[in-house]
C-alpha cells in the first residue's frame, strides 16, 4: 500500500489487501491468520498461501517460529496500565507477547497502515498506543466488529459451539445491544450499564461469565460515570469456549 493523506478511516475492501501475516509470539502460540474479508477464517499453515491468493493477497509474510524467536531470545516489549484490565488481567503475559510480536512485525515489514478487528477492543487500543509511544511510522486503524445476521460476533471459536452452545451464546450481543441503547439515551452511571449486561448472561444458564467491564478507552481503567467516549467489554464461557464482546463509543467523534 502506498502512503497517502487519510483524512478518515478507510472501509477496507478484499482489493485493498496486499499483504497478510501469520505471527507467532515467544512460547510459539500461533495466531489465525488475519484476512480482515473473513473474520471467521481458520487455517493451518499448509493452507495459508492458496487462501491468502484466493482473497486477493499477493504477499504473504510467514516466518518460521525459530526465525522470529532464535535460541537464547531475550527482548520484550512491556505496557502498563492499559494492559492491566480486562483480558490482561485474565491472561497474564498476553500482551507482552502481543505487544513484542506486532512491534517485530511491524519493524521487519515496515507497512504504512495495519488494520486490527475491533473486537479485541484491548489489543487494538494497546497497538495503537505502543505505536504512538515508540514513535512508529505506521497507521493502525480499527475495523468494526462483523457478526452473523442473529447478531453474534464473529470468531473462529463460534465454530466451538454446539447448537445449542450457538443458541446460548446471543446472550452476549443481546446484553452489548442493551448496553449500547442505555448509553446512546443518556445513561452515564456505569453500574446501571454494568448490571443490566449482567442480567441478560446470568438470565442464560450456558453462561459463565469472566468479566464484565465499563472502562476509559484512554487507559482501559473501570469507570463509575462515562464519559463523551469508553468501552463496555465482556467476556463469557460458553460451555468451554471463551468468547469477547464490546460496544466502543466516542461521541466525540
Amino acid at each position: 500500500m502506498k502512503k497517502e493523506q487519510i483524512e478518515k478511516e478507510p472501509v477496507l475492501r478484499v482489493e485493498d489487501l496486499s499483504v497478510s501475516f501469520h505471527m507467532y509470539d515467544k512460547g510459539l502460540e500461533q495466531y489465525d491468520l488475519k484476512v480482515i474479508s473473513d473474520l471467521s477464517l481458520d487455517v493451518r499453515p499448509g493452507e495459508i498461501a492458496a487462501i491468502a491468493e484466493s482473497k486477493g493477497v499477493n504477499v504473504v509474510f510467514h516466518p518460521e517460529p525459530e526465525e522470529m524467536y532464535p535460541k537464547n531470545y531475550n527482548t520484550y516489549v512491556v505496557m502498563e496500565t492499559l494492559t492491566d484490565t480486562l483480558c490482561g488481567a485474565k491472561r497474564p503475559g498476553h500482551f507482552r507477547g502481543v505487544c513484542t510480536v506486532v512491534n517485530k512485525l511491524f519493524n521487519i515489514v515496515q507497512p504504512d497502515k495495519a488494520f486490527f478487528g475491533q473486537k479485541d477492543a484491548q489489543q487494538l487500543a494497546i497497538i495503537k498506543r505502543m505505536v504512538s509511544d515508540l514513535n512508529m511510522n505506521v497507521k493502525v486503524y480499527g475495523c468494526p466488529i462483523v457478526r452473523e445476521e442473529d447478531g453474534l460476533a464473529k470468531s473462529s471459536r463460534n465454530s466451538y459451539l454446539s447448537a445449542k452452545e450457538r443458541k446460548a451464546a446471543l446472550c452476549l450481543s443481546r446484553s452489548i445491544f442493551a448496553a449500547q441503547d442505555l448509553i446512546e439515551s443518556g445513561e452515564r452511571n456505569a453500574d446501571i450499564v454494568r448490571t443490566a449486561v449482567r442480567e441478560i448472561i446470568e438470565a442464560e444458564p450456558l453462561a459463565q461469565i469472566d468479566y464484565i467491564e465499563v472502562v476509559d478507552l484512554g487507559n482501559m481503567q473501570p469507570v463509575d460515570s462515562l464519559g463523551e467516549s469508553g468501552l463496555v467489554a465482556i467476556a463469557v464461557y460458553i460451555g468451554k469456549t471463551r468468547l469477547i464482546d464490546n460496544y466502543l463509543f466516542d461521541f466525540d467523534e
